[in-house]
């Protein structure tokens, strides 16, 4: 213990500063506390503990801790998580004592069927891999300006392992594991990628311009215009814009098989639930295993 008697008036009278300071600093917190006190539902906690974490923005949030906290405030329903387990998704309804909602997956889906067996190039690129470093240096190489790269960037950005690259350069999307959380649609550089419900099964898988023969020049597999499917599809279904094969989804009921039963390309193409790829019967079979060799003309 300190013994007063052999301090100075000086020394006293600073403990004292620093006593009646630290008093009115804990009385200052205290008062803040009481009044810029925010409150926080428990049940944030256990909701957010219930999503799967994947922060994808697939329910249209920026993160699962956000979506909990619309849940708590009602802004929002369970189902709206299409990456969660059912269950979970249940018990989440469940424990609040809401309606379970739903919201219909979607997915990513690529407008290119352009591999390296079907598809030429006009010159060899051997820069940076990467599509979007390629295609900053003269369109990438490719004859058709407006495909694939195949240079595995949307690969790479997905956090979800749902794209992987085919043996002919071209991505493939794992509907099962795919968030749409649309980072391959920023990513890629030639805007081949969109995100779509499941239920839109009839796809163009291709974004050329060109007319005709000038299309199918530049890659075997490419829309050439020629109003096939147009003519065989319920009226407004499927135009022609820009020589390109255009769905109008807002009439998605109408859409069937038939609409690319003829389409002598395969370019458009109906997308079974398994995500798999079908063709019309008239579409010219790609037979070609090996890439195309680069063509200079």
């Amino acid at each position: 213990m300190i013994d007063a008697s052999i301090l100075s008036a000086d020394t006293v009278v600073a403990l004292g500063y620093m006593l009646a300071l630290g008093v009115s600093l804990a009385v200052i917190l205290a008062i803040a506390n009481r009044f810029l006190f925010v409150y926080e539902d428990p049940r944030i906690d256990e909701v957010d503990s219930a999503l799967p974490h994947a922060n994808c923005g697939a329910c249209g949030e920026a993160g699962c801790r956000i979506f909990a906290e619309k849940l708590i405030a009602g802004e929002v329903q369970p189902g709206q998580c299409t990456v969660n387990a059912p269950a979970n998704n249940l018990a989440i309804a469940n424990f609040l004592g809401v309606d379970l909602g739903n919201q219909e997956k979607r997915v990513a889906r690529l407008a290119c069927a352009g591999g390296n067996h079907v598809a030429y190039n006009r010159a060899k690129y051997a820069g940076l891999h990467s599509c979007r470093g390629a295609a900053m240096v003269g369109g990438g190489g490719k004859t058709c300006t407006w495909g694939c790269l195949g240079m595995a960037d949307c690969a790479d950005v997905c956090e979800f392992g749902a794209i992987s690259m085919d043996k002919n350069g071209l991505p493939v999307v794992d509907a099962d594991k795919c968030t749409a959380c649309g980072d391959c649609v920023d990513v890629c550089p030639k805007k081949l990628f969109e995100l779509h419900p499941v239920s839109h099964q009839l796809w163009v898988a291709c974004k050329n311009l060109h007319h005709g023969a000038e299309a199918e020049a530049e890659c075997e597999v490419a829309c050439n215009a020629c109003e096939r499917c147009v003519n065989d599809s319920p009226e407004g279904l499927i135009t022609i814009r820009d020589n390109l094969a255009t769905i109008d989804y807002s009439k998605n009921a109408l859409a069937s098989r038939v609409s690319i039963q003829r389409c002598p390309t395969g370019a458009i193409v109906w997308l079974n639930r398994k995500g798999e790829t079908e063709k019309g019967s008239k579409a010219k079979p790609v037979i070609r295993k090996q890439a195309l060799p680069v063509s200079h003309a």
